[in-house]
């Protein structure tokens, strides 16, 4: 066995954020931010090569893996703490920055990219029928942002966060809500109908009646979501939650 050991300084890379979805990095130095030192361990075997039945050395490859694993650790040690803890910016002090909900990210779509952040925190949506619909808000920050009654159909919310959001009742038909964290949000009564849900997670979030109607999701995805006891029965059948 070998091991390769890289001591990092403990005020210069920050603890990554593991995630399963696509990542989006960034990187930061903050000295208020918890470090920690790391370690890359490499090990070796024989290996068979079966085709040409002959025992192949791997120390050659076990070198590559090391040295590519050393060279993840210092690029990916900086990336953000785990979503529970997540570092948001400070809240925008944009007079209008609730408006801009109306108008959109034009620029970020799906991509989640954007010029400016999209900060709709605390912003309050209730019963909004018509300025909302359509509106690509992808990346946007809705956490304890209110929704409820509002149309929010053909929507694109690509990778926003929306922890602590409420969205009681709102119409999510034909909308593109992949990689969305709805952690601890009220979705009671959401309607899901012919809505792309692949990536998003719901950690601790309420959907009591909400309608999974024609849902788009993944395997994986929707076996967590079908951990959420919240959940209706009917909901459960229109998921195929086993």
């Amino acid at each position: 066995m070998a091991n390769v050991s890289i001591p990092l300084p403990r005020n210069a890379l920050s603890i990554p954020n593991y995630s399963t979805k696509r990542p989006s990095f960034s990187f930061t130095t903050s000295p208020s931010t918890l470090h920690i030192p790391l370690k890359v361990s490499c090990s070796g075997e024989l290996d068979r090569d079966e085709n040409k039945g002959r025992l192949l050395n791997s120390n050659g490859i076990k070198g590559l893996a090391c040295g590519f694993l050393a060279a993840c650790t210092l690029s990916c040690a900086a990336l953000p703490v785990t979503a529970a803890n997540q570092r948001l910016p400070p809240l925008s002090t944009e007079p209008n920055r609730c408006e801009r909900a109306f108008v959109g990210n034009t620029i970020g779509q799906a991509n989640g990219v954007y010029d400016k952040p999209l900060d709709l925190r605390l912003c309050d949506y209730t019963n909004e029928k018509s300025n909302l619909k359509g509106k690509s808000l992808s990346a946007a920050l809705m956490s304890d942002a209110k929704f409820d009654g509002a149309d929010m159909t053909e929507v694109v919310m690509s990778k926003a966060y929306a922890v602590g959001a409420s969205f009681k009742g709102v119409d999510f038909s034909n909308a593109v809500l992949d990689r969305v964290n709805f952690g601890k949000a009220n979705l009671e009564g959401a309607v899901f109908r012919n809505t792309v849900l692949s990536g998003s997670t719901f950690e601790d979030a309420k959907l009591e009646d909400a309608v999974f109607e024609d849902t788009i999701i993944g395997y994986i995805d929707l076996q967590k979501l079908c951990t959420n006891k919240t959940i209706s029965d009917e909901g459960r059948a229109e998921l195929g939650c086993r």
